[in-house]
């Protein structure tokens, strides 16, 4: 079996892909830093994916700042808190978008929807895991992915199997920004 042809994916396309992750974590951040305000490791983690985004390099700096994020998520959940965990991964996965690969493989789905997927679960989480909350934040990152980021999110299979309850929601965004009407 051959690997996959990469595919054409613009720097411009990976920064409002970063935008829009960012723009999906951000709301959560204060469910992380209410249960952990000396941490500000998902804090860093967004500015530095907004600063790619607004044009900053992708560099090494923006993947530290990703895994930093990553560690601060599981440091979160070794503490039991499951909502905080869960925003500091959507700030990880914010920082993570400017890494998205020009490959078609279904994995690469998270780095697209990831940051709004962990947002909504945080939010859920938060609410009792009340599905309809989940469900709302994810009508709302809909609604926020530009014409763009639905593009580059088409050039990729469906989102994966597998990832638990935040995969499922990853697979909900997905299902939903496939079925928007093409630009026209």
């Amino acid at each position: 079996m051959s690997a996959p042809e990469p595919f054409a994916l613009s720097m411009a396309e990976l920064r409002e892909t970063a935008r829009y992750a960012a723009a999906c974590a951000r709301p959560v951040l204060a469910v992380f830093e209410r249960d952990r305000p000396s941490d500000l490791r998902p804090r860093a983690a967004l500015d530095a994916a907004e600063a790619f985004a607004a044009g900053a390099p992708r560099s090494k700096a923006l993947r530290d700042a990703a895994w930093a994020a990553q560690g601060a998520a599981i440091a979160a959940r070794d503490d039991g808190l499951s909502a905080a965990s869960e925003a500091a991964r959507a700030a990880m996965a914010a920082a993570a978008a400017g890494f998205l690969h020009p490959l078609p493989q279904a994995a690469q789905v998270k780095h697209v929807l990831g940051a709004a997927a962990h947002a909504a679960r945080a939010l859920e989480q938060e609410a009792a895991d009340d599905p309809a909350v989940a469900s709302a934040a994810l009508d709302r990152a809909r609604r926020a992915a530009a014409p763009s980021v639905i593009a580059v999110l088409r050039r990729y299979p469906p989102a994966p199997p597998g990832g638990g309850r935040t995969g499922a929601l990853i697979r909900e965004l997905d299902a939903l920004l496939r079925s928007a009407p093409e630009p026209g």
